[in-house]
C-alpha cells in the first residue's frame, strides 16, 4: 500500500469511504472514533485531505489512508484515546515534537512506536494529568 493514491473521499451517514486509483475501496466507521462518533454531520463534512490521509481540524481527528486497509487490532494507545476522547492527540504530538500524522498512526495502530517512544507518550500524558491536578482555582 506504499504507492497507494486516493482519488476519492466521501461520507455516508455512518462512515468515511475512500477509493484508490487502482480500484480499491475501504471505509472507517464513525462509531470507531469517539470524536467522529459524536460529531455533527456538519463537523464531519469539514475535513481536509492530503496524500497521507484525512484531517478534521475542528475535531482534532486524523485518519491515515493506510489504516483503511489494515486489520483493526486493539492497541494500548487506541484503547487509551477511545476511553478518553477528551485527550487532545494533536497537542500531545506537539509536546512530544512529532508530527500529528505519525502520532495518529501510532494511535490507530498502523505504526507501532518503539518501547522508548511509547514510554515517552505515556509519561507525557501523565505529566499533563499532574499539571491539571495541580491547578488551583480561587
Amino acid at each position: 500500500m506504499q504507492d497507494m493514491t486516493v482519488d476519492k473521499v466521501w461520507l455516508t451517514d455512518t462512515a468515511v469511504w475512500i477509493h484508490t486509483t487502482d480500484g480499491k475501496e475501504a471505509c472507517e466507521k464513525f462509531a470507531d472514533y469517539q470524536r467522529l462518533k459524536f460529531a455533527t454531520p456538519e463537523q464531519r463534512t469539514n475535513f481536509t485531505v492530503d496524500k497521507f490521509g484525512i484531517r478534521w481540524e475542528e475535531l482534532d481527528e486524523d485518519l491515515s489512508f493506510e489504516g483503511f486497509f489494515h486489520e483493526k487490532k486493539s492497541s494500548p494507545l487506541y484503547d487509551l484515546f477511545t476511553a478518553h476522547p477528551e485527550l487532545n492527540a494533536a497537542a500531545i504530538a506537539r509536546r512530544l515534537g512529532i508530527s500529528q500524522s505519525l502520532f495518529a498512526q501510532y494511535v490507530s495502530g498502523t505504526k507501532k512506536p518503539s518501547k522508548q517512544r511509547f514510554s515517552d507518550i505515556v509519561e507525557t500524558i501523565r505529566t499533563i494529568g499532574r499539571e491539571l491536578s495541580e491547578i488551583s482555582i480561587a
